[in-house]
């Protein structure tokens, strides 16, 4: 699990992790990441998620596959666990939920506000400028009104 919790640069794979594989017919040109949650957490985001893509579970841990930069900007709650190329701890997990349709992902946004309020964790993302009929303002959000 430590290895999960290092910067992207310092991990590598190792014996004690595996990749988890997305089922054949799915679509993955976003590249896979996957965000867990400790199993106590799984069930109750699971029912309350509007859209829900493949979920991999073990007796410890549940998983779901994001699109591959869904940390970008985002600081994913504790105890969440963000797994870049969707490599986790191998602990044997199976895929628990298959989704209708081609994509395997879930949608990182709800999933990360859902992390946030099972944790009793504010969500927080960075700052970012945008520019609008030529003014630069910047976003905040969810907590904020745009300021001018």
């Amino acid at each position: 699990m430590a290895t999960l919790l290092t910067p992207r640069s310092r991990r590598s794979a190792g014996a004690d992790s595996t990749r988890l594989v997305v089922p054949p017919g799915f679509r993955t040109a976003l590249g896979c990441d996957a965000v867990g949650v400790p199993a106590r957490y799984g069930f109750r985001i699971l029912s309350r998620l509007p859209a829900k893509g493949c979920v991999y579970a073990d007796t410890d841990w549940w998983w779901w596959l994001v699109p591959t930069g869904s940390d970008l900007e985002l600081t994913w709650p504790m105890p969440a666990c963000y797994a870049p190329g969707a490599e986790i701890p191998d602990r044997r997990p199976r895929l628990i939920h298959r989704p209708d349709g081609t994509s395997p992902y879930t949608p990182p946004i709800p999933l990360y506000l859902l992390c946030c309020q099972l944790t009793g964790t504010a969500p927080s993302w960075t700052l970012f400028p945008t520019q609008s009929d030529g003014v630069m303002s910047e976003h905040v959000h969810p907590s904020g009104p745009d300021r001018p």
